[in-house]
């Protein structure tokens, strides 16, 4: 299985390090490398390196780690950002039947003009145009635009 290491939390005001960059940087690539791999490639000892890590987790720097599945690492051929307006007060209900959705990947609640945005994944085209529609019957949403994906030149996300 491969991992991925979260992102970093920086709001809790405590500072990382070249060191402590490097050791995330090597999680980021493999996050199951031993303990003894990592201080290798870091240049330090076994000890430093897991005490780095320890503190970089108890710090909350690392959030967590997460399996990545296969169908999580294939993009499909037709990719779209649809922003969302919602009536009222029923964000929570909106969010929770486009989560309902096995072709949105990601909803993130946001400011300004739209209120939703969701990424939809598609086989094609028409099967796009299928997704737009059912989400726009969702109860509550009033307004919609998409964009289509182009191309991605530069993602964080992790890639067989």
């Amino acid at each position: 299985m491969l991992y991925q290491i979260a992102q970093l939390n920086e709001q809790n005001g405590k500072t990382v390090d070249e060191l402590d960059q490097k050791l995330i940087t090597l999680l980021r690539h493999n996050a199951r490398r031993s303990i003894s791999d990592l201080a290798l490639d870091a240049g330090v000892s076994r000890a430093t390196a897991r005490a780095r890590l320890e503190r970089l987790e108890k710090d909350g720097h690392i959030l967590g780690y997460t399996v990545i599945l296969r169908a999580d690492t294939v993009e499909q051929a037709v990719r779209g950002i649809m922003m969302i307006e919602i009536e009222g007060h029923v964000t929570e209900r909106v969010v929770k039947a486009l989560g309902g959705f096995s072709e949105i990947s990601e909803i993130h609640t946001t400011n300004g003009r739209w209120d939703l945005i969701a990424e939809i994944n598609a086989d094609t085209l028409s099967d796009l145009d299928s997704v737009l529609r059912r989400v726009r019957l969702v109860p509550g949403i009033t307004n919609s635009e998409t964009n289509l994906l182009l191309a991605t030149p530069r993602s964080t996300r992790a890639r067989l």
